[in-house]
């Protein structure tokens, strides 16, 4: 049975960067799409980026130009790292694995993602 594990989160400080990991077990990642995800408190879960199995990526306009998704399939991980944070990037984040499909990592819908991690709480604040 496929588990995600995100990790990673903590606290960043406005226009720092923090980088979140997302692991697999029990599973290969190779022929899925992972999407990381995030919820803010109040706030309604949004998609921030999504990539195929083979490394098509797709990314929230709030977080292009400044997060960027990548995956090592060796170690069964996808990374998204995360620079020049903002306040409003607070939320906790969740990584998902969904069908590698192009029209799932282009729409990056959560409905389209089967299993979810945990998740890992990100604070940006100074």
């Amino acid at each position: 049975q496929l588990q995600l594990v995100e990790s990673g989160g903590g606290l960043g400080q406005p226009g720092g960067s923090l980088r979140l990991s997302c692991t697999a077990s029990g599973y290969t990642l190779d022929y899925n799409a992972i999407g990381w995800f995030r919820q803010a408190p109040g706030k309604e879960r949004e998609a921030v980026s999504c990539i195929s199995g083979d490394g098509v990526s797709h990314y929230a306009g709030s977080v292009t130009g400044r997060f960027t998704i990548s995956r090592d399939n060796a170690k069964n991980t996808v990374y998204l790292q995360m620079n020049s944070l903002k306040p409003e990037d607070t939320a906790a984040y969740y990584c998902a694995a969904g069908p590698s499909r192009i029209s799932v990592v282009r729409a990056c819908d959560a409905k389209d993602f089967h299993s979810w991690g945990q998740g890992t709480q990100v604070a940006v604040s100074s």
